[in-house]
């Protein structure tokens, strides 16, 4: 029979909903039992695409015997840390401080009104060399719950003491540039000068980290910073990190030459890849940059939009049982499919061979530029690339006749804010107006149907909405919108962003502590509120809000929203002076702040000649630049920076602004750039 979590929206709680395991959902009926029990709680927090949350699950959660032990001493709570960020934040900084490391699966145990006061992450079905079997730790939990309470609560109660304590950092401090350099120096310390990425295996992607070293090079004119991001981008996008049938970047790496990944798909990883890919594009104008960027959000648009125009989530790591299977080939399959005239090429160029590279077959991957190879086989180039496009759509054809991995489908409305604001700046930048467009299907699916008395929501799936939404939500969904605006004038969106800057004020601005948490006031209290200004797999919510004040308060000329931002990063001054790379986004903010402020105004319309300006300043790489316009069709936004502008002689028309000191307008593109660049010193 179903336990509980049947009636759950979240697909990674209805995955558990056929184990043995009694499990509850996060709410006041598991609180209320184990209190009125005297029961430890079992905390298990994980989600859909987790290759290791389905191995703890095959191994523990399905099997009898370790379900009975954990029903009878323990009230079994799952939660899907997509659903409830805050919980999986608190506890998963409580593990950390508890073992030094973190992940998922969370196994956490608590007290009975949340206390945490033992954890980890995967633990196995038998002891391991380091590592006590799952049903060893359950049995000496409820020792030390049952024969040492105090001791338990006690030191629980110091944990929560720490976790209160280093929720906010300190007042009275001034981040000032060269915490950038510090962090630029230890980014450079890490470096992988051979396969890209920083330290060892396994290496993740950090678009982030590679955001701050743009800015960086673009500041200071450093050619190492730029070198390491180019190259970093490369070395992934050659790998077995990214599919070269369909595009797409999986997770991570578990190797340090980005060959063998965790095979997940996530949303976010591509929306910020997109981002990094079009930084050094806009630095570079690489043409190989750019068809990586294209063919990414191509797959995000075809593979993870649902059909009410908002994007899902991910696609699972296994299919069949077996991680990865869904993406790796045998030689065998490859000359089926190829045949004898093209196979042998097609291997030479994705490295297949018999013995394979992944467990016996093949994750196709690049160890030589395609356009080496065409000249070392002595193939004219064009004719080897297309040659490749046809082999990699037969192949895509023979993929999808095998079982797809699991597609999570549940609309997450920071990953969307992501999202959105990839595709409405990379839209705008290359002239692709179906991304602009799907961006805007999105934004209106979240704003129309993702709003409960007047409230954002944090995710949706087939027709059921979760709960309030996070800070994370809002600033993300606000930065999102003013890249939409600047995408496409239409003043609606920015209305849209501004409105969640006074959200963020109202109820996640705690003006004691002089900064944003990351669930609002007005929430679940939980055992701390949660907040945190570091970086994870996504930009932090703190680091989101500071960026999004930043630029509206830039655009708008609002003291309140400018000095938000500045206060927010000054008050992680000390932990961006000890921790700089893990703040990745935040210390991008600062540079932000600290930039030359500029301003680009487009008056135009639905026509071709706006398109292009639009198109011009997109282009562009600047540190500290905001564009917004007026439309024709619509009545003009408010603003100073827009007062007294429009069409000049009825074309279209653009206005380069230094601090609001404007030069006289120009209605070409080109005219456009040679205002921008000047100011733009990269």
């Amino acid at each position: 029979m179903p336990n509980r979590l049947a009636r759950e929206s979240s697909p990674y709680l209805r995955q558990h909903a056929d184990n043995p395991v009694d499990w509850y959902p996060w709410g006041a009926e598991a609180l209320e039992r184990a209190a009125r029990e005297d029961r430890p709680i079992l905390l298990s927090v994980g989600y859909s695409s987790c290759h290791w949350c389905h191995v703890m699950e095959h191994e523990s959660f399905e099997d009898p015997a370790i379900a009975a032990l954990m029903n009878r001493l323990f009230v079994n709570v799952k939660v899907d840390r997509e659903d409830r960020p805050d919980i999986d934040q608190i506890y998963m900084k409580a593990v950390q401080a508890m073992t030094g490391q973190g992940g998922w699966p969370m196994t956490v145990f608590l007290t009975p009104d949340g206390t945490p006061f033992f954890g980890g992450t995967y633990f196995p079905p038998e002891p391991r060399p380091g590592m006590p079997s799952f049903a060893q730790v359950l049995t000496s939990v409820h020792d030390a719950w049952t024969n040492r309470r105090d001791q338990v609560e006690a030191g629980g109660g110091r944990l929560i003491e720490l976790l209160a304590q280093t929720s906010t950092g300190a007042e009275g401090l001034y981040a000032g540039p060269d915490l950038v350099d510090a962090a630029v120096r230890t980014l450079a310390s890490r470096y992988d000068p051979r396969h890209g990425g920083f330290g060892r295996a396994p290496k993740f992607p950090q678009p982030v980290t590679l955001e701050l070293l743009l800015r960086h090079h673009a500041r200071t004119g450093e050619t190492a910073a730029l070198e390491m991001v180019l190259h970093t981008l490369r070395r992934m996008a050659a790998g077995g990190l990214r599919d070269h049938l369909s595009g797409g970047f999986h997770r991570y790496s578990v190797d340090e030459r980005w060959l063998v990944p965790h095979f997940e798909k996530m949303l976010y990883d591509n929306a910020l890849l997109v981002s990094a890919f079009l930084d050094a594009w806009r630095l570079t104008g690489a043409a190989d940059l750019a068809e990586v960027l294209e063919e990414t959000l191509d797959y995000v648009v075809s593979d993870l939009r649902g059909p009410e125009g908002g994007f899902l989530a991910a696609r699972d790591a296994d299919s069949e049982g077996e991680e990865g299977l869904f993406y790796v080939w045998s030689s065998a399959e490859i000359d089926e499919v190829l045949g004898p005239d093209e196979a042998p090429l097609f291997r030479r160029v994705y490295d297949v061979s018999d013995a394979g590279n992944f467990e016996g077959r093949n994750i196709l991957h690049l160890p030589h530029p395609i356009d080496a190879v065409a000249d070392s086989e002595g193939i004219p180039r064009s004719d080897l690339r297309a040659r490749l496009a046809h082999a990699r759509e037969a192949l895509r054809s023979r993929r999808a006749e095998r079982e797809h991995p699991f597609r999570d489908e549940k609309v997450i409305v920071s990953w969307n804010g992501l999202t959105i604001r990839a595709l409405a700046e990379a839209g705008a930048a290359f002239g692709r107006a179906d991304w602009v467009a799907a961006a805007a299907t999105a934004a209106s699916f979240i704003q129309g149907t993702l709003r409960r008395d007047g409230r954002l929501l944090r995710s949706w799936i087939a027709g059921q909405a979760s709960g309030p939404a996070f800070l994370e939500d809002h600033a993300s969904l606000g930065n999102a919108l003013l890249s939409l605006h600047a995408a496409t004038l239409d003043p609606a969106w920015l209305e849209g962003a501004l409105a969640e800057c006074d959200t963020i004020l109202e109820h996640f601005w705690d003006p004691e502590a002089g900064t944003v948490f990351d669930a609002p006031n007005d929430g679940e209290a939980l055992v701390v509120r949660a907040r945190d200004a570091m970086d994870n797999a996504t930009p932090s919510g703190v680091s989101l809000a500071a960026e999004l004040f930043a630029r509206a308060g830039h655009l708008t000329g609002e003291a309140r929203w400018r000095e938000a931002a500045r206060r927010i990063v000054d008050r992680e001054t000390e932990a961006l002076g000890r921790f700089g790379p893990a703040f990745g986004r935040l210390l991008s903010v600062l540079d932000r702040l600290n930039a030359d402020p500029v301003e680009i105004v487009i008056a135009g319309g639905d026509d071709d000649p706006t398109r292009a300006l639009v198109r011009a300043a997109h282009g562009e790489f600047l540190r500290g630049g905001v564009l917004s316009g007026i439309r024709d069709d619509h009545p003009p936004p408010d603003l100073p920076l827009l007062r007294d502008r429009g069409r000049i002689d009825g074309r279209a028309a653009a206005w380069v602004c230094r601090s609001l000191a404007c030069r006289l307008p120009v209605t070409d593109p080109d005219a456009l750039l040679a205002d921008l660049r000047p100011v733009n010193p990269s």
